[in-house]
């Protein structure tokens, strides 16, 4: 097991000027190159040496051109752990030497969206890191407002598992269960057995459901389901879904829906499980339209709920990993080194042969 220390720092000073980084240099394409190393840019600024970061499917979504605000010659990624190596004069909260897990939202505390805990929509920050500016797959990182986008881990932390609270493990639990509303005793589907439906499964179960059905097309994929907590599993690839989550609740469908894919196909799926005055909760990102079955939800009391993670549970988060109450380390089944980052990729977008979920990638 590899732990974060306070005493085992690397050098504040860089030996060299540049670092690697993985940049984003156009639609389908990504490189392995030599950059600057990031230097403090706002009296808010902290300078971060990476030790593990990893890849997210939005990583995905960028390189096939699917995010217009990330433009080439962008370092990628958002999610990372690693050591202060400079602060601005405005730092408060940290100090050179101090381990921390880097939020995948940049909140800058003081914007309206950031005083209603809504830091994803921060008018200055939001989804900035590895979209807007320069990301974690990299040896270095600038982060802006570090006081308010960093998070103090204790010494001795387990590094690869604290990478989950970047961003994976508070999406499944904000986006998912607390908007899903999921509650003592109810039942809840989760369609999307990836990282992020089971990172919502993970943190489902604090809330003690009756059951948690988990549906995806991979049987591999639900045996992990089975394995994290999941009650019951249903494989979809006969396209039998609905019907057979119907069976296995006598008709009534399920109190909370999470949409944790982003097809068309799934959240017509969750329209269709969803009992009355139950909630679907959506987590996946979607690409193209999807239809809206108002002609016969109308007068069901459902509820839609959307989000982008916010990171306002990491610290609540953080304290349940600290007290053994989630193992997030059991999301993650592959390790690279940032040289290697090319086939951590090939591995990542593979999943279903590869069986992989969350890769770790060390800086």
């Amino acid at each position: 097991m590899t732990t974060l220390t306070n005493d085992a720092v690397l050098p504040i000073v860089a030996t060299t000027k540049t670092m690697k980084a993985l940049v984003y240099l156009g639609p389908g394409k990504k490189a392995l190159q030599h950059k600057p190393i990031p230097a403090i840019a706002a009296p808010g600024d902290a300078v971060v040496k990476v030790r593990k970061t990893t890849i997210c499917g939005s990583d995905l979504h960028i390189i096939k051109g699917d995010v217009p605000t990330c433009v080439p010659g962008r370092t990628l990624g958002h999610e990372g752990v690693g050591t202060v190596v400079e602060i601005g004069s405005g730092v408060s909260q940290f100090k050179v030497g101090d381990p921390v897990v880097i939020s995948c939202i940049s909140s800058c505390g003081k914007c309206d969206y950031c005083r209603r805990g809504m830091y994803s929509h921060c008018t200055t920050g939001g989804w900035i890191l590895g979209n807007e500016i320069d990301g974690t797959q990299a040896e270095f990182v600038r982060i802006p407002y570090a006081d308010t986008s960093l998070y103090a881990i204790p010494a001795g932390s387990d590094e690869d598992a604290l990478v989950m609270f970047s961003d994976i493990l508070p999406t499944g639990f904000e986006c998912g269960v607390l908007n899903g509303k999921v509650q003592p005793g109810t039942t809840v589907a989760i369609v999307g057995a990836g990282p992020v439906g089971l990172a919502a499964l993970l943190t489902a179960q604090f809330f003690s459901p009756a059951e948690i059905i988990s549906i995806d097309l991979d049987d591999n994929r639900l045996a992990v389901a089975s394995r994290f907590g999941a009650t019951k599993t249903i494989n979809s690839t006969d396209g039998n879904a609905a019907a057979k989550l119907m069976e296995l609740t006598g008709g009534r469908g399920v109190d909370t829906a999470i949409e944790a894919v982003g097809l068309p196909t799934t959240f017509e799926l969750c329209q269709d499980i969803v009992a009355p005055g139950g909630t679907i909760a959506n987590i996946g990102v979607h690409g193209a339209k999807v239809d809206l079955h108002l002609e016969r939800l109308w007068s069901q009391n459902i509820a839609i709920t959307t989000r982008l993670v916010d990171t306002v549970t990491t610290p609540m988060l953080l304290k349940a990993f600290a007290a053994k109450k989630i193992d997030a380390k059991q999301l993650i089944t592959h390790h690279f080194t940032i040289d290697k980052i090319d086939d951590a990729y090939d591995a990542f977008s593979r999943a279903a042969s590869t069986k992989a979920l969350k890769i770790i990638i060390d800086a």
